[in-house]
């Protein structure tokens, strides 16, 4: 009986533990919010604040696993809330895990429609595994502004 409350115990331990994990990653709502977010900073603020501060991972512009990326119509980023490194790199060729070119994609559609969604597989940072992610975005004049979130929790 003591093995039994034992292993309910720590059943609902894992289960308070997974809820905690599953509240602290963004979901699609927060992606397209913070998307927004960021396109209200750049028509209050200018192109170049916004970049500022995504680059300098203001807190404003970021929002737990979630983080912006802006790019040029050419996919050349300007601005990434997650890798310095990849700032003044064109990723137009970038492919996911599965080979699909998600950024030519992303490209296109914000051509033809200013806004929607593309999914692609990425590596989780937080688990370190590939997982399908899913990313919006939104076009403003010369400018991408997009955000994306893990679809598994």
């Amino acid at each position: 009986m003591r093995k039994m409350k034992s292993l309910f115990a720590m059943l609902g331990l894992m289960a308070v533990f997974s809820c905690a994990t599953a509240a602290d990653r963004g979901s699609a709502d927060d992606a397209v919010a913070l998307v927004k977010k960021g396109i209200s900073l750049m028509q209050k603020s200018g192109k170049d604040n916004l970049i500022q501060e995504v680059n300098g991972k203001n807190p404003q512009v970021l929002d737990r696993d979630l983080y912006l990326s802006v790019w040029d119509l050419k996919a050349n980023v300007l601005a990434h809330g997650a890798n310095a490194r990849m700032v003044g790199k064109d990723i137009i060729d970038l492919k996911d895990a599965d080979g699909k070119a998600f950024m030519k994609e992303i490209v296109t559609k914000a051509a033809s429609s200013n806004s929607g969604w593309v999914d692609y597989k990425w590596v989780d940072p937080i688990s370190k595994e590939i997982q399908p992610k899913s990313a919006y975005f939104e076009k403003v004049n010369d400018t991408i502004v997009s955000s994306g979130y893990y679809k598994a929790k």
